[in-house]
């Protein structure tokens, strides 16, 4: 599953490609690596109806009796314990330029992957949530997210056999997520095309093109 990704396009270009109306995330620094309990931007519906830019923690607080790991990835779209969050009102968009992979054999060694070595913006379909408690040593409110995942493409599955994000490339995949009926909406928890994705890194923790 992947729990590293990055973002190295400007706050310009995520605005212009996403159809951002309003950015609440301040001064964007570039992002070349994107950890679990981080904060990243996500792109929600805004009360408005406009789409807004807004920054919010990576991990899900997970199912009961599961611990206390924070979830980054979610399949199982069937659990009575993700559908809450399924509804339009709780997806989002998770702006991205590359995500990681480590090889499931050892040494494990990761794998970048992108669109094409430009690296070109997407996004990854996901959920958000509000939360109160303890993250990262701040005690209070906090806005979550997570993204889904789905089975591998060929691409993908000689480095990690498992999973995948679920990647959006283009406008009506975007609008969908964030709008459509659920059924309709997870009809995008697909792989990407195999030829639309390729190894553009290995064996970095951060992937610094821009």
């Amino acid at each position: 599953m992947c729990n590293l990704y990055s973002l190295t396009k400007g706050q310009q270009a995520i605005r212009e490609i996403f159809r951002v109306v309003h950015d609440r995330t301040g001064n964007l620094p570039s992002l070349p690596g994107i950890f679990p309990d981080g904060m990243a931007p996500v792109i929600r519906t805004a009360p408005d109806g406009a789409r807004e830019l807004t920054m919010m923690r990576w991990g899900f607080p997970p199912p009961p009796a599961l611990g206390t790991r924070p979830v980054t990835n979610v399949r199982n779209t069937k659990s009575s314990y993700w559908r809450a969050w399924l509804k339009p009102e709780y997806r989002c968009l998770v702006p991205a330029t590359s995500f990681c992979e480590w090889t499931d054999t050892q040494p494990k060694v990761t794998h970048w992957f992108a669109l094409s070595p430009e690296r070109p913006l997407f996004a990854f379909a996901g959920i958000w949530r509000p939360w109160t408690g303890l993250r990262k040593g701040e005690e209070g409110e906090h806005q979550l997210y997570s993204f889904l995942t789905t089975e591998a493409n060929d691409t993908v599955r000689p480095i990690h056999a498992k999973a995948m994000p679920v990647i959006l490339t283009d406008e009506a995949a975007c609008a969908a997520w964030l709008t459509a009926p659920v059924e309709e909406a997870l009809a995008l928890q697909r792989p990407l095309p195999s030829d639309a994705l390729e190894i553009v890194a290995r064996g970095e923790r951060k992937d610094e093109a821009i």
